[in-house]
Formats: structure tokens, C-alpha cells, sequence
């Protein structure tokens, strides 16, 4: 089988923007209270609004460089599709769900509480929690179903593109 780079960095592309937006619906729905452009941006600037661009930015960046991820496990088993796409997106959403909202962006983002704030700081920020529970009990769901369907993307792509 053959195994596209451009096709996986095109369904990247493709794949960030169906994310990005199924959790930008999912949050003016009242389904979530995430926002990750602005979870991003903020590491950067304490301006909302410029935090939301710079999130963005960001977070395209960030979709196509999971892309070449998805690539390379695609590379080292031979196979790449749809489906195994949708099964990496399984366990790309537990790793953003549980490791890297969870842990990393509260160490990393000064504008942030962690669960050793205290009265002397003021965070802007609440953080995530496990599992992103802090941002409401639907984010969870929503995080995987928006993952499922980029890894699905770049699967689809990085096998049919050539």
C-alpha cells in the first residue's frame, strides 16, 4: 500500500479545520465551555482577542504536525485508512484529553490556575481537568468524536492521495 505524506499533511489540514470547528459548534451549542484557540493563545498574550488568532494559529500548526505523527505510524505498520485513522484518533484524543490539556498546557501557560493556585494569583483560565470534566461533562464526548473524525481524515487522505 502506498502511504502519501501529502495526503496526510492535506487531511491534516483538512482534518484541524473539522476538529476545530465541530468544537467551536459544540461550544456556541452550550455543549462545552472549551475553547482551545483561546487555551492556546493565552500562553502567549494575556489579549483575549489576540489570544483567540494566536490560539488558531496554533492550534493549525499543531494539526499538522499530529499529522506527520499519524504518518509515521502509518509508515512503520504499512497500512493506512479510514478507519485505523478513526482508531488513532481514539487514542489521539485520550492522549490531548488526558496528558497534554490536562497536564502539560497548565504547566506551560502562565495565564492558567493549576491545582497549587492560590489566593496571591489570579489565573484567567480554569484548568481543564481530567479528561477536560472542568469545561463541562459533554466535552469529553465531543473531544473524541472531533478526534475520531480528523484521524479518520488523515487516514482517508495519507491512503488515497498519492
Amino acid at each position: 500500500m502506498t502511504i502519501s505524506l501529502w495526503g496526510a499533511l492535506a487531511g491534516g489540514a483538512v482534518g484541524t479545520v473539522v476538529l476545530t470547528n465541530g468544537l467551536r459548534i459544540a461550544q456556541a451549542r452550550g455543549w462545552t465551555r472549551m475553547d482551545i484557540p483561546l487555551l492556546l493563545g493565552t500562553i502567549f498574550t494575556d489579549n483575549r482577542g489576540r489570544a483567540s488568532a494566536v490560539g488558531y494559529a496554533v492550534h493549525f500548526a499543531n494539526g499538522l504536525l499530529f499529522a506527520l505523527g499519524y504518518y509515521a505510524i502509518f509508515k512503520a505498520v504499512g497500512h493506512a485508512g479510514w478507519a485505523f485513522g478513526a482508531i488513532l484518533g481514539v487514542v489521539h484524543a485520550a492522549l490531548g484529553g488526558g496528558v497534554l490539556v490536562t497536564v502539560l498546557l497548565p504547566a506551560v501557560n502562565p495565564r492558567m490556575g493549576t491545582p497549587w493556585s492560590d489566593a496571591e494569583e489570579t489565573p484567567i483560565l480554569e484548568p481543564p481537568g481530567f479528561l477536560l470534566v472542568n469545561y463541562g461533562r459533554r466535552t469529553s464526548i465531543w473531544t473524541l468524536v472531533v478526534h475520531v473524525a480528523y484521524g479518520a481524515i488523515v487516514g482517508g487522505f495519507a491512503a488515497h492521495l498519492h
